[in-house]
């Protein structure tokens, strides 16, 4: 299980319970310099962290396990499990209102708007950063309780610029961080999206989709938004993914 930007392994309680309780072992990957008090100043060597140092940190911790996991990533956690995909270390893959690779144009108002403060800071792209509150609660946690998008907001933690820009301006980084072969992706997967999702809109989720779409599923879920993870109904969701998974490792 791994978490998307900004966030940790705290956001997959739900996701743990429920899968725990049908016999799977869950393991909730920390990405490098998350491990931290939200209220700590964030390390300055976050800023420059790419998302190949995530990749081979994860492809690293894999190594380590007895047999090849399903990997499931939330958000930029998406992108990352994409990434794990192609390099053939997962069983099945299932992305949750996923990041875009390389290639998909990602330039919608409501993304623009949750970044702002971000994209306005002079060079983010090798700083630390993180979303304001009006802006994490308006394009992640739009359909969340006040209450509970105070809680959420006040466990997030600083994340990278230089992978917020390898995501968002794929087309200046002339490594291409973030491209995807789509013909080395020869596991099943299963792309979640939601209608009122802001951050990932389900039009990028449907292209993710289709740029696997020999091994693909997709699913869309009209009354959710991003925070898939614990808003109302979240068991839908995750009911539709252990029978999806159910369904692909019975083949």
């Amino acid at each position: 299980m791994i978490h998307g930007m900004c966030a940790g392994p705290w956001c997959w309680g739900n996701y743990q319970n429920y899968f725990e309780s049908e016999g799977y072992k869950c393991v909730k990957s920390t990405l490098r310099f998350h491990d931290i008090d939200p209220n700590y100043t964030p390390d300055p060597g976050l800023g420059i962290i790419s998302i190949s140092d995530y990749v081979n940190d994860l492809v690293e911790e894999i190594s380590q396990l007895k047999d090849k996991p399903i990997i499931m990533g939330h958000s930029m956690g998406g992108l990352l499990t994409q990434k794990l995909t192609e390099k053939g270390l997962a069983k099945a893959a299932i992305l949750l209102t996923p990041a875009t690779p390389a290639g998909i144009f990602n330039f919608k108002y409501s993304q623009v708007k949750t970044f702002w403060s971000i994209q306005n800071t002079p060079g983010f792209w090798r700083k630390p950063i993180k979303f304001t509150f009006n802006e994490f609660k308006y394009g992640v946690l739009n359909l969340m309780p006040p209450n509970k998008q105070k809680e959420i907001y006040d466990k997030l933690v600083f994340d990278s610029g230089k992978a917020l820009a390898e995501i968002a301006y794929w087309f200046f980084d002339s490594n291409k961080t973030t491209k995807v072969v789509e013909s080395k992706v020869n596991c099943p997967v299963l792309v979640i999206g939601t209608a009122k999702d802001r951050i990932t809109p389900s039009s990028l989720s449907q292209k993710v989709a289709k740029k696997y779409k020999t091994v693909s599923t997709y699913k869309e879920f009209e009354n959710n938004a991003h925070w898939v993870l614990g808003e109302e109904s979240w068991e839908k969701i995750v009911d539709y993914v252990n029978h999806w998974l159910k369904q692909e490792l019975q083949k």
